[in-house]
């Protein structure tokens, strides 16, 4: 047997990465399996924003608006945090199968979100 035929059944790797078809591929997200989840804290939040502007215009004491303010930001950051969880272990994770220039853009992409993140 020559090299030739030894190598003609077996892909290459490069043939084999772009080969592969993930979720992501398919056009399901990192948080689709937590996505009635995500809804429903979502809610949550928006139930906080709308009690703000009731205390507002029920006006309510400066410093207990704060407080709300306060807890609606960090339940939007910790719900962002989740999020670039998700991110990371589906988007980024199918961009490494992948490889290529793909990885280096997943990458990227990640990392102005949490640079995004941290300005906040």
């Amino acid at each position: 047997m020559t090299t030739t035929e030894a190598g003609a059944g077996a892909p290459s790797s490069k043939a084999q990465a772009t080969d592969v078809v993930t979720d992501h591929d398919r056009g399901i997200h990192g948080y689709h399996h937590q996505k009635q989840e995500h809804l429903k804290r979502l809610r949550r939040i928006e139930g906080q924003i709308r009690g703000l502007q009731r205390m507002v215009d029920e006006d309510v004491y400066c410093i207990d608006i704060l407080t709300q303010v306060s807890a609606s930001t960090k339940a939007l950051q910790s719900f962002a945090l989740q999020l670039l969880e998700e991110h990371l272990r589906h988007c980024v994770a199918d961009a490494a199968v992948k490889g290529g220039d793909e990885i280096d853009a997943k990458v990227k992409e990640a990392t102005q979100a949490i640079a995004r993140m941290l300005r906040t």
